[in-house]
């Protein structure tokens, strides 16, 4: 049955990671993303017992990053006649590239001791739990993590200061406009 739920859940995943690619809209192919993000946080929550992981997932991605990606979809105002036709090179290039990433890929799995891993991740029991994750972050990755926060809130401050707007101006689109 653990099986069966674990197939039935990477295959939802791969078909939406599949229809992200091959959608011609890119409203849908941002919520065909959202929808691969679940999946993927599923398998974070039934299949690897690390609940708070894949919580996380699903805020951060599927909520605040794929908000942000729709915004920036819909200001770009992407239609099909604005668009310029793709050349077959671009076609071939791509199909070459993916290509050989399949390949590296596939030497990749093919010598890793996949076997071995799963059954040291098995024993040790607390993979993913907030305590764990805690530790790790707050002993080993302290310093990382204090500097990601000081980023994070430059970038706050300079969010609020470009959006800001000076009393007296009026944009209309990128064009300053004095009453």
């Amino acid at each position: 049955m653990l099986a069966s739920s674990f197939y039935f859940l990477a295959f939802i995943t791969i078909f939406f990671a599949i229809m992200v690619v091959l959608s011609k809209n890119p409203v849908h192919s941002v919520l065909y993303l959202v929808l691969t993000f679940f999946g993927i946080s599923g398998n974070y929550i039934f299949f690897l017992d690390a609940p708070f992981i894949g919580m996380v997932n699903i805020i951060v991605y599927a909520g605040a990053i794929m908000v942000l990606f729709l915004y920036v979809i819909m200001i770009m105002n992407l239609n099909a006649q604005i668009e310029p036709k793709k050349s077959n090179l671009f076609r071939i290039s791509g199909a070459i590239t993916g290509g050989a990433l399949l390949l590296i890929l596939t030497a990749v799995i093919r010598q890793s001791d996949l076997a071995g891993a799963g059954n040291n991740m098995i024993n040790h029991g607390n993979i993913g739990t907030i305590k764990l994750l805690g530790m790790v972050l707050y002993t080993d990755y302290i310093l990382p993590f204090e500097v990601a926060s000081i980023l994070f809130l430059v970038a706050m401050v300079g969010a609020v200061v470009l959006g800001r707007r000076e009393e007296g101006k009026i944009t209309i689109g990128n064009i300053p406009y004095q009453k």
